[in-house]
């Protein structure tokens, strides 16, 4: 049971709660100060002075003031009329991380909602109902409005959801479970859509994965040196005392384990060679700075996270409704965007990789695209030509969203992010990136195969699991069932928990 605050969630309780289900539960301590958030709000609602977001409309229309009798009527209408984002429906890990996000914000204490509303939102998590939330259609400020007011819409009982593996009306689910829906009262409808929520949850469960991609590409890296009969000297920890990126000593720690049990390395076929190519020679440097820039997403998530998000804000021990800014999505585009474009250059370098495996003027004798009467046969040709094709989609994408700008709701909202576009453009390159990783491990195994000598044992294990769904190449063969199988057992973490050894 994971129970939240507001203030200190964390990845490792969000993958626990994403992929495993957890149940969830609002930390009793934490009552009173919501309480007494909610306690300033019913004040300000039942008064006649207009403060935005409980009493007054939305954006460019913050100046109209509501009548007392219409307050929560207002709540409603902003969900419905925000209800508008398209496209595909959200994978069920990110919905599930924005209810528990959202739910944490709401925690928090700040945003002057009651305790029942806080623990219906939880109530979806718990009960596995999961709203049906469009992909599309969030600028990043105020906040993923529309993504968001899909959830809302459930809660109230009035939107999709997907229940049991079906998609189906919301009122249909809560009346067959017994749960009444939502109502809301003063502010709640907004507290409910204001944030980062849609951005921050793809950008966290794509670095849950990405941490564990980071390890197979340093797999993919060594089965690949071998094979092409690298030379160790790049990967001492000498090379790293002198230059210390603690993430690049990682990749350097993953090579030398991986590599130095090789009986290959010492084998009277080895090619001595002065050095390789920087695609190999430099591999530690750029796998480490894709890591770094992981570990500069995953500091700023767990602000955000653990961050009040809303507009207004509630201080109830200063009785003060402070408009503000807090939901802009900047530093979190800004930081998305960064990775994104690391993770291009871990697909970048890869495609390199591969490159030299099935070009016969590069990859040490070994017979032209991998196969044994290439000409008759075309081996690897055309795998080479995907890794390629996803590579340059992935440089397409590399244009960052963050620094796009188009003004909303008649010029109020005249500067966005765009971090939903930022997060949705990261997970394409992420499901690139993984596909080029998953090629080149393919190709490596193949290449290591028709070398006929031995790796380490480690790497003898890899093209073990490998062989369970990907077939040694003798003839021609359709290639991409064997990518995506490949693609799916990298996703859910296959390889690396059956190695026998654990990568840093």
């Amino acid at each position: 049971m994971i129970e939240i605050d507001g203030n200190s969630l964390n990845l490792e309780f969000l993958r626990r709660v994403v992929f495993e289900d957890e149940e969830v539960k609002l930390k009793e301590t934490q009552k009173e100060f919501i309480k007494s958030s909610r306690a300033l709000v019913e004040k300000i609602a039942s008064g006649d002075k207009p403060v935005y977001g409980i009493n007054t409309g939305f954006g460019y229309l913050a100046g109209k003031k509501i009548p007392k009798e219409k307050v929560e009527q207002l709540q409603y209408n902003l969900i419905r009329s925000h209800t508008t984002a398209v496209g595909k429906p959200s994978p069920r890990e990110v919905v599930r991380a924005m209810i528990l996000l959202r739910a944490n914000v709401l925690a928090k204490g700040y945003s002057g909602v009651r305790v029942e509303l806080i623990e219906k939102v939880i109530e979806l998590l718990n009960k596995q109902i999961h709203p049906v939330i469009p992909e599309q259609g969030s600028v990043g400020a105020s906040g993923d409005l529309a993504p968001l007011a899909h959830l809302a819409l459930a809660l109230i009982g009035e939107g999709d959801v997907d229940y049991e593996g079906k998609v189906q009306r919301a009122e249909d689910v809560f009346k067959k479970l017994g749960i009444k829906p939502a109502d809301l009262k003063a502010k709640e409808g907004l507290s409910l859509i204001n944030g980062t929520q849609y951005m921050s949850s793809v950008a966290a469960v794509i670095l849950l994965k990405a941490k564990e991609l980071f390890k197979a590409a340093d797999l993919a890296l060594a089965l690949t040196f071998d094979a092409l009969m690298g030379k160790l000297s790049p990967f001492d920890e000498k090379i790293y005392e002198v230059r210390k990126h603690p993430e690049v000593d990682k990749v350097m720690k993953n090579i030398r384990e991986l590599i130095i049990p090789s009986p290959f390395l010492n084998s009277k076929n080895r090619i001595d060679k002065v050095q390789d190519a920087y695609s190999v020679r430099c591999s530690p440097q750029v796998h480490g700075a894709v890591r770094l820039a992981g570990e500069r997403l995953e500091e700023t998530l767990l602000i955000e996270m653990n961050s009040a998000t809303d507009n207004p804000l509630v201080f109830p021990d200063e009785e003060e409704v402070l408009s503000n800014g807090n939901f802009h999505g900047e530093p979190m585009a800004l930081t998305i965007d960064h990775f994104s474009n690391a993770l291009v250059e871990l697909g970048n370098i890869s495609e390199r990789r591969i490159e030299r495996l099935v070009n016969p003027s590069l990859n040490h004798n070994l017979p032209a695209f991998l196969v044994e009467e290439s000409g008759l046969n075309s081996g690897f040709m055309i795998a080479h030509v995907v890794a390629a094709a996803l590579s340059a989609e992935n440089m397409s994408l590399a244009h960052p969203p963050s620094s796009i700008n188009i003004p909303t709701s008649a010029g109020q909202e005249d500067h966005v992010s765009m971090g939903a576009n930022s997060a949705n453009r990261l997970k394409r390159i992420f499901e690139n990136t993984k596909r080029i990783i998953a090629i080149e491990l393919i190709a490596a195994a193949q290449a290591m195969e028709l070398r006929g000598e031995k790796t380490s044992p480690p790497l003898e294990k890899m093209i073990k699991l490998l062989r369970e769904d990907v077939s040694f190449i003798r003839e021609d063969h359709r290639l991409d069932q064997f990518i995506e199988k490949v693609a799916e057992k990298l996703d859910n973490n296959y390889y690396l928990e059956n190695l026998p050894i654990k990568l840093y």
